[in-house]
């Protein structure tokens, strides 16, 4: 399985981009993809997350209202919508998938895409 994430960028305070994650070699329907990021000098921490099945969705506090993840499972791709960025959002941003698992904790996921950076000004 490879994940490839892009749709990073530079966007003013306010602002809005969507990142999408593409999933090759497996069917996305049978895995939990999550969200992660982390900023220069920081931990990798949790954004968002959706089950495989009914596509339930979870959010780290500091993005609930703000972003907004979903899954096209015919095009193997995960998006996840933000909006209203602000600088405490830059940071790179990456997609990891799972079969198993649904956990907040980076270390419990199987799969990673690159990464994409996402740089929001004041």
């Amino acid at each position: 399985v490879q994940l490839q994430a892009s749709g990073g960028g530079l966007v003013q305070a306010g602002g809005s981009l969507r990142l999408s994650c593409a999933l090759s070699g497996g069917a996305l329907s049978n895995y939990g993809v999550g969200w992660f990021r982390q900023a220069p000098g920081k931990k990798r921490e949790f954004v968002a997350v959706i089950t495989w099945g009914i596509s339930n969705t979870y959010y780290a506090d500091s993005v609930k209202g703000r972003f907004t993840i979903s899954r096209d499972n015919a095009k193997n791709t995960v998006y996840l919508q933000m909006n209203s960025l602000n600088p405490e959002d830059t940071a790179v941003y990456y997609c990891a998938a799972d079969p198993k698992t649904l956990s907040r904790s980076s270390d419990d996921w199987a799969y990673w895409g690159q990464g994409t950076q996402v740089t929001v000004s004041s």
